[in-house]
């Protein structure tokens, strides 16, 4: 069997050499850099509002419910949805046969009454008469008094009766306690309401749509931050293209506990000149309880992202950067892992941003301000103005470069 020469083997093994070397030189022409691996942005200097927001309905400032003393059958009804009513105006009139008898009946009784008045008055001026002359005694005198005093009783009762019975046949007519505009009609021709233990409600008056009331819970989180007279800006489905004002007018001291969560009751006043607020629309309301302005903001994004693998802290963070993905300093005398976590407390106030810096992404811990929810202010000076922020990763395509891929490069 022949030997294979020197030159042979050389070149075996020369060629998985190169071709190794090929492709590590491939691999790193190849690599994306940094900026095409992350989704940068820099942070710049803005203004920015932080608001709390909740939902709420539209009612008029006085919503009037009328309603009936007297039971009955509806025999009249004089108005209807959306009519516009004075005050006195006759709503409907109510069957009132029942009630004209009871005051006939009760003018009987006062007539009778009043005889037996003049009667009793008369036969006193008699025993007056007579016992001066010392014809009746004293006691008879007193009885005459007494039945003078009985019949003038009865009679001021008799009066009573009949102003009773006035009052319920006047109540049979329903009548408008204010001006405004009939929101809701309860009652039909022919209906019977009873009114036996409580009074039904036969019409709503909103006395005045120009001015509206919002109506609107917020919680116990949010409610330390929302004082009257602060400015409400609210949308409503009917007008999904236009935002409206209006005004907190009142915060409600009664609490409502539903599930553990404690809500209290906000009252916004609206101006309605359009009267194109209608009673019953669902407001969504916002309220801005805080504006900084010249100041450092970055986005939320920047806040979410976490690299997919941990990395060391950075020297630029304070105290090894406490949220960076819980890589703290060793322990070592007086910094035992308890100590280290009362120093390194988070709070709702910090957050962790990564930075390009040197060619590399590091962690920054930051202490945060006020939020709008896309962007958030910074209150600390580890950061400044034209820093790149990771907002996110670009995936990597099929073929190993920057685009929309399902593989994920992994630089370090």
């Amino acid at each position: 069997m022949k030997r294979p020469n020197k030159k042979t083997i050389v070149l075996a093994l020369a060629i998985p050499l190169l071709a190794g070397g090929g492709y590590v030189a491939y691999q790193k022409a190849t690599a994306p850099t940094v900026e095409q691996r992350y989704k940068l942005q820099a942070l710049e200097k803005g203004s920015i509002t932080q608001s709390v927001s909740a939902n709420g309905t539209l009612n008029p400032v006085t919503l009037v419910n009328v309603g009936t003393q007297v039971s009955g059958t509806v025999r009249k009804l004089y108005v209807d949805f959306n009519d516009q009513v004075k005050q006195g105006q006759i709503l409907a009139e109510l069957d009132d046969s029942l009630y004209a008898a009871q005051v006939h009946q009760s003018d009987a009784n006062i007539a009778s009454a009043k005889a037996s008045l003049d009667l009793a008055i008369a036969s006193e001026e008699r025993m007056k008469a007579l016992f001066a002359q010392e014809y009746v005694s004293r006691q008879e005198l007193d009885q005459a008094v007494q039945a003078r005093r009985a019949a003038q009783a009865q009679f001021q009762q008799s009066q009573a009766a009949n102003q009773k019975d006035r009052a319920n046949l006047g109540y049979s007519v329903i009548r408008s306690p204010v001006s405004g505009v009939v929101v809701d009609r309860q009652i039909d021709v022919g209906q019977t309401v009873a009114a036996s233990f409580q009074t039904p409600t036969l019409f709503k008056i909103a006395q005045d749509l120009t001015a509206m009331q919002i109506y609107t819970s917020f919680a116990e989180a949010d409610i330390g931050n929302i004082k009257v007279g602060q400015p409400v800006k609210f949308n409503v489905d009917a007008f999904p293209n236009r935002s409206f004002k209006g005004e907190v007018k009142q915060m409600r001291l009664n609490p409502t506990t539903q599930q553990n969560v404690v809500t209290y009751n906000v009252v916004v006043a609206v101006e309605n000149p359009e009267q194109i607020l209608l009673p019953g629309m669902t407001a969504y309301v916002n309220i801005a309880v805080a504006k900084h302005d010249d100041v450092l903001t970055v986005p939320n994004a920047a806040l979410r992202y976490k690299p997919a693998e941990p990395k060391k802290a950075s020297s630029a963070s304070p105290l090894g950067g406490p949220g960076m993905m819980g890589m703290g300093p060793p322990p070592g005398p007086g910094n035992n892992a308890k100590s280290g976590d009362r120093q390194r407390k988070k709070d709702s106030a910090s957050g962790t941003v990564y930075v390009l810096r040197g060619g590399e992404v590091v962690p920054i811990s930051v202490t945060l301000g006020i939020t709008d929810n896309r962007n958030t202010e910074i209150t600390s000076s580890e950061l400044k103005v034209g820093d790149q922020v990771v907002l996110g990763e670009n995936l990597p395509d099929a073929n190993g470069s920057a685009g929309s891929g399902n593989l994920r490069m992994r630089m370090f």
